[in-house]
């Protein structure tokens, strides 16, 4: 069912800091910062050979990357991204398999502009799921 990894997200007290770190230091592309208000977060991609890297920031006060840097306050991976071809059967799947989505269970735009869903970490060995219709 599930297809590619899309991104690993990494929540970042400072975004301008973490950019430049993977820009300048290690030499990869990475994109301008972009605020995304519906999902509380300002992102940035870094580009791999592979995959990329998504850099949270928190947008606002209600953000759930606030609440995961108080907890977290140097940082750290907050979820996978994985591809799906279809969304909303890949969500009946994991539902009827007993698995539970964050939220809403319909999905919402993400930062690549296609539909996604979180799975709760509890389902998945504590590890926050992201999936993202391709």
């Amino acid at each position: 069912m599930i297809g590619r990894l899309n991104h690993v997200a990494i929540a970042v007290p400072d975004l301008a800091a973490a950019a430049a770190k993977y820009r300048d230091t290690l030499g990869a592309r990475v994109s301008q910062p972009v605020d995304l208000p519906e999902h509380g977060v300002t992102t940035v991609f870094v580009e791999l050979p592979n995959t990329k890297l998504e850099l949270l920031h928190p947008l606002g006060e209600n953000s759930p990357i606030a609440n995961f840097l108080a907890r977290n306050p140097t940082g750290g991976i907050h979820h996978l991204c994985f591809e799906v071809e279809d969304i909303l059967a890949a969500r009946d799947r994991l539902l009827a398999a007993g698995a539970r989505v964050v939220g809403s269970p319909e999905p919402k735009i993400g930062a690549h502009g296609k539909p996604v869903l979180f799975l709760h970490p509890k389902d998945f060995d504590g590890t926050l799921i992201e999936l993202e219709q391709v």
